[in-house]
């Protein structure tokens, strides 16, 4: 198993790894920008006496007030729905985004692999170790697991064990950070020619 970077690579190794969080504050500021907006132009609106765009703000106060004697539905709904921006919102800010890449050691340079790269070459070592046609392999990659899919040729039995020890010793030679934990799914129908 590999090492972190060395540190003058960490933070470049981490931005390349991990996802901003610029996208959702970037929407978040722009629903604020726009409802201050709005605010200020129904006031500028009242102010020099014209029709309002939505509601005066007088009105929407006086609506604000009577939220109380409205049937419960109103005031439920309004709050469950705020309830929900806020949660996904926290949720957003929280959850650690991440890229679909792994770090490759090295001590000289920051060096990332694509998911897609590492599971092209877990599907050809293990199409070759189960004899199966490259095309009846599947590889799907995330951050710590490797699910290896293969679909034998009808009446060619696949090695499992030779199929893992491949996959295995791919991945032990790459010594990606973080480390990935690879499976073996082998399909019990298999597929006629190839």
């Amino acid at each position: 198993m590999s090492a972190p970077a060395p540190y003058p690579y960490r933070r470049i190794l981490r931005r390349e790894t991990h996802s901003s969080r610029a996208v959702l504050a970037i929407a978040v500021a722009i629903g604020v920008i726009l409802l201050c907006l709005y605010v200020g132009t129904e006031i500028i609106l009242m102010l020099l006496n014209r029709r309002a765009l939505l509601a005066a703000p007088q009105d929407q106060l006086t609506a604000l007030s009577r939220l109380g004697s409205t049937p419960i539905t109103a005031p439920v709904t309004i709050g469950v729905l705020l309830a929900l921006v806020g949660l996904l919102l926290l949720i957003g800010a929280l959850t650690q985004g991440r890229r679909a890449r792994h770090q490759l050691p090295s001590g000289r340079a920051a060096v990332l692999v694509d998911n897609e790269v590492i599971a092209s070459a877990l599907a050809r070592h293990a199409a070759h170790a189960g004899n199966v046609h490259p095309d009846n392999t599947v590889v799907s990659v995330s951050a710590r697991h490797a699910i290896v899919r293969l679909t034998p040729t009808s009446g060619t039995p696949v090695q499992r064990g030779a199929v893992e020890r491949a996959v295995q010793e791919q991945l032990t030679g790459l010594e990606l950070y973080p480390p990935i934990r690879a499976s073996v799914v082998i399909n019990a129908k298999g597929r006629v020619g190839r």
